[in-house]
């Protein structure tokens, strides 16, 4: 079975449910169960601020983490916080996702993102998501998907508006030369 695990997803032209159009998608798990993903791209209106205040956690208003935009994550459990972080020691909630990437829901790192402790680069979505058994290789082979391996400049370094067309660059491809036909030799 080939896996998608730490690979992006680039949504195509054709791919107009509102929720995914013009993603990117961190894959974190991929297997014979299913997938499942976080989209990188889609910021909502609410900050970490925002989000920290609504649960009653202490933050420090100053640091400027509290404006960053908490993203939509994807559809399933979208009141659930996912923060995909860079990795570093300490973080013993958190799971590896590969040398570089870790991802957590626990309370605690939320309680460090305004501080010293708190990871060096993160991404706070709400939500995720998911795929069962087989949904996803469907949807690449029906041309909804380009895939390529995830680079974690682009979840960590780039504003969110400009995350898709700097994964499609990766591929060597700009965004106009994508088609919404799917061509199948």
């Amino acid at each position: 079975m080939n896996t998608f695990e730490h690979h992006f997803l680039i949504a195509m032209p054709s791919l107009q449910d509102p929720f995914f159009q013009r993603s990117v998608t961190y894959i974190c798990e991929h297997n014979e169960d299913g997938a499942m993903g976080i989209v990188i791209n889609h910021p909502l209106k609410a900050t970490i601020g925002d989000l920290l205040q609504q649960l009653d956690i202490e933050f420090d208003p100053k640091n400027p983490i509290t404006e960053q935009a908490v993203c939509a994550g994807g559809p399933v459990q979208a009141d659930r916080g996912f923060v995909l972080h860079k990795a570093q020691p300490g973080y013993m909630s958190s799971m590896r996702l590969d040398d570089d990437l870790m991802i957590t829901t626990s309370k605690d790192i939320l309680q460090q993102l305004t501080t010293q402790q708190g990871p060096d680069k993160f991404l706070l979505a709400l939500g995720y998501a998911g795929w069962v058994a087989g949904q996803l290789e469907q949807e690449i082979a029906d041309n909804s998907w380009l895939v390529i391996p995830a680079d974690s400049s682009i979840i960590f370094d780039l504003a969110h508006a400009y995350k898709w067309q700097a994964a499609t660059k990766k591929m060597g491809i700009e965004t106009w030369q994508l088609s919404s036909v799917a061509g199948h030799a």
